[in-house]
């Protein structure tokens, strides 16, 4: 039987101070590298070094000084906000009223004091996620990771936990984020890490990694009725790499930079009866490098 190897001589250099994005399609080894790094899983080889300490000689202390805010929600239902965050703070090693002023503060941080003695059962989705960083906070840590904070929750508190870690890390936190909202990682993070089949495939800031696609370009155009179009001439047109409908009536199309095509494609859409309401040309960016360099969407 074939094995899987979840993580492939992935090699990470992370800096203190930086909100450092790791990115890849699911199954990429995003949650395993997660795992590994809090000591959830045993790595089968190599070396991993936090806070200038090797993981194994010194995995307890190493763990005091990590935040982990998971994917999944993990909160206890039963007991209250407070409650909460101070089961979680005392793991930490953290007593009482030192304990009872981490959990204040943490619930004062994200926004859920005047919550402090309701049950998440009765929380909103980003109420919980909210909650769920709480947790992860109180103990004050030096390096939070952050496993998709914002999935499934709405802008209103989505804006509010992007504005919550950038003052986390003002504050001086190292912060590992990952997301598949490819504006958040844009809008956060110094430094980025493209991983694929466990492996790193691309890393750099944001610039650096569009100057790696420099030769693509997308364009973007609103038709009267997009089922009228043949994708396939459309595909077949030279220089033309990709073509997908988006946003209804909206044909997304990646294109080779060096290939002027624009009137061939427009000439395909006429000759198919199609009309072009609005056209443009896109500005590279994240989602554009991530496409083209692991061939698939984050969702897939």
């Amino acid at each position: 039987m074939k094995k899987n190897i979840a993580v492939d001589n992935l090699d990470l250099t992370i800096e203190e101070g930086q909100i450092f994005g790791l990115l890849g399609p699911n199954g990429a080894g995003k949650s395993t590298t997660i795992s590994v790094l809090c000591g959830l899983l045993k790595k089968n080889s190599g070396q991993i070094r936090l806070f200038g300490e090797d993981q194994e000689q010194h995995s307890l202390q190493i763990k005091q000084r990590i935040g982990l805010v998971p994917q999944e929600i993990a909160l206890y239902m039963d007991l209250s906000a407070f409650e909460n965050v101070r089961f979680f703070a005392g793991l930490y090693g953290l007593r009482g009223k030192e304990l009872d002023a981490a959990a204040t503060t943490a619930l004062e941080f994200v926004g859920l004091a005047d919550k402090a003695k309701d049950k998440p059962g009765t929380f909103s989705g980003g109420m919980k996620r909210r909650l769920n960083i709480a947790c992860a906070i109180a103990h004050k840590p030096e390096l939070i990771i952050m496993d998709e904070p914002t999935v499934g929750i709405d802008p209103q508190s989505r804006n509010y936990i992007l504005k919550s870690i950038k003052k986390l890390n003002e504050s001086g936190c190292t912060i590992i984020y990952t997301s598949h909202y490819m504006e958040e990682v844009e809008e956060l993070c110094d430094y980025i890490s493209i991983i694929d089949h466990g492996k790193v495939i691309a890393e750099g800031t944001k610039e650096q990694l569009v100057s790696l696609v420099s030769d693509i370009k997308e364009m973007r155009l609103i038709v009267d009725d997009v089922a009228k179009i043949d994708l396939d001439v459309v595909r077949e047109i030279s220089g033309i790499q990709a073509v997908e409908v988006i946003e209804g009536n909206t044909l997304k199309i990646t294109s080779s930079s060096e290939v002027n095509n624009l009137n061939t494609v427009l000439g395909a859409l006429i000759s198919q009866s199609v009309e072009v309401i609005e056209m443009n040309q896109q500005t590279l960016n994240l989602e554009t490098v991530f496409l083209n360099l692991t061939g698939r969407k984050l969702r897939d």
